[in-house]
């Protein structure tokens, strides 16, 4: 069904646009949408999803006010070093029981998951931890330490 214009229209009246134009104007528009969010899409494609993981050898500075005996923790690290008059030496404050980041606490480590506790060296002092803190591999370099995650040591080496 058409309809006409019954009266006469104004010069400044927009023209009335076809059904078809309209369409077509719709489906360009539809179609440069989609072809900006696919570029953007593919423009993600490049991108690792996994962000790495930080490098097992770290290098820190002590403190020059840790006391003896007192934790220092490495920012974005589950490690403490402790310096004492024998020397420097780090221990992985990852729970041996199901892996949980241990706290520091007054009198050693506490694993806030499961209770369990462990003393200033890292034995176990209540359980269910099987087994006491891994003591890590540290090397001294001048007035940088170098710890080694990956390498456990045997309890009480420390490095001077």
């Amino acid at each position: 069904m058409t309809t006409q214009a019954t009266g006469k229209r104004s010069r400044l009246d927009p023209e009335p646009m076809p059904r078809r134009d309209w369409l077509g104007l719709g489906a360009l528009w539809t179609m440069a949408a989609s072809f900006l969010f696919a570029t953007i899409g593919m423009m993600r494609l490049p991108k690792a999803a996994v962000l790495p993981s930080p490098s097992k050898k770290f290098k820190v500075a002590l403190p020059e006010t840790l006391a003896a005996g007192e934790p220092f923790i490495p920012p974005g690290r589950s490690v403490a070093l402790f310096r004492d008059a024998e020397g420097v030496f780090a221990i992985s404050m990852v729970c041996t029981h199901l892996g949980c980041i241990v706290k520091p606490s007054a009198d050693g480590f506490e694993c806030p998951c499961h209770g369990s506790r462990f003393s200033a060296g890292g034995e176990v002092t209540k359980g269910p931890a099987p087994k006491p803190l891994p003591w890590l591999q540290v090397r001294v370099n001048g007035d940088a330490v170098i710890v080694d995650e990956g390498t456990v040591v045997p309890h009480g080496t420390k490095v001077s």
